[in-house]
């Protein structure tokens, strides 16, 4: 009996990411979700521009690669044009909440029937560990090389509590990938998140808090230990919007 494979919706290519970086099981936990809900042969991915702007190697689903922060956008415009298909997004952030925010929050309001993967690990990853939006107070990045400063810099930016404040969209949670626990919880999420879409109650937003030990200058498992202990406590995990729930309610 197989207990444990490799997820069908993923192809065989070796993933680039750094040891203990979290968007492998983020990838993992997506393709899980399409091959559990059967979607695979109408499904499209859009990848972004930042650590996973080659994701269209690892999905075995149709992709397009859209422009820094343009996702939201591009996948507005292939479900619009493409309503039977299932649209999702796969985006940091930077590319998300910096050069994307305007994307994201209007696609939100409009309530796009998209779902949209959204992975904080609170750095700019594939440019070199620069502050980002999701940069905690204090936290050492190459351009804050004392710590976010907060009267410089402003606070952090919490899309999930930011975008759940909206009357647009469906559905708006946060989930963590760094123990057992967090992982099948995030499985259960995105999974809802893609049926939300086939259901067609609009926009879900699934944000992922990871780690980015390379930058962050940590072990793997201290990263992951640094999730626990920094990370979310300022990004709390839980299901910030459920229009359905609310209004079973």
């Amino acid at each position: 009996m197989v207990v444990f494979e490799k997820p069908k919706s993923l192809t065989s290519a070796e993933l680039h990411y750094c040891p203990g970086c979290t968007h492998g099981i983020i990838h993992r936990l997506v393709a899980e979700a399409i091959d559990t809900l059967g979607i695979e042969g109408k499904t499209i991915g859009v990848a972004p521009v930042g650590c996973a702007v080659m994701a269209y190697d690892y999905f075995a689903c149709d992709m397009i690669e859209a422009a820094h922060g343009r996702a939201p956008a591009v996948a507005t415009g292939i479900k619009r044009a493409n309503p039977e298909n299932v649209v999702f997004t796969y985006q940091g952030d930077g590319d998300l909440a910096s050069i994307g925010m305007a994307e994201t929050v209007h696609a939100a309001a409009r309530n796009e029937n998209i779902t949209v993967i959204f992975v904080n690990n609170a750095i700019y990853g594939m440019t070199g560990g620069q502050m980002a939006p999701t940069s905690l107070p204090g936290q050492v990045t190459q351009t804050s090389p004392y710590g976010r400063d907060v009267k410089v810099a402003g606070y952090p930016v919490r899309v999930s509590e930011m975008l759940a404040a909206l009357d647009g969209p469906a559905f708006v949670a946060r989930v963590a990938v760094n123990n057992v626990k967090n992982v099948r919880n995030a499985k259960k999420v995105i999974q809802k998140a893609f049926e939300n879409q086939l259901a067609g109650k609009g926009f879900s937003l699934v944000e992922v808090v990871s780690s980015c030990p390379t930058n962050w200058g940590m072990t793997p498992q201290k990263a992951l230990d640094w999730v626990d202990e920094k990370m979310i406590p300022y990004y709390p995990l839980g299901v910030y919007k459920d229009k359905t729930a609310e209004e079973d309610a």
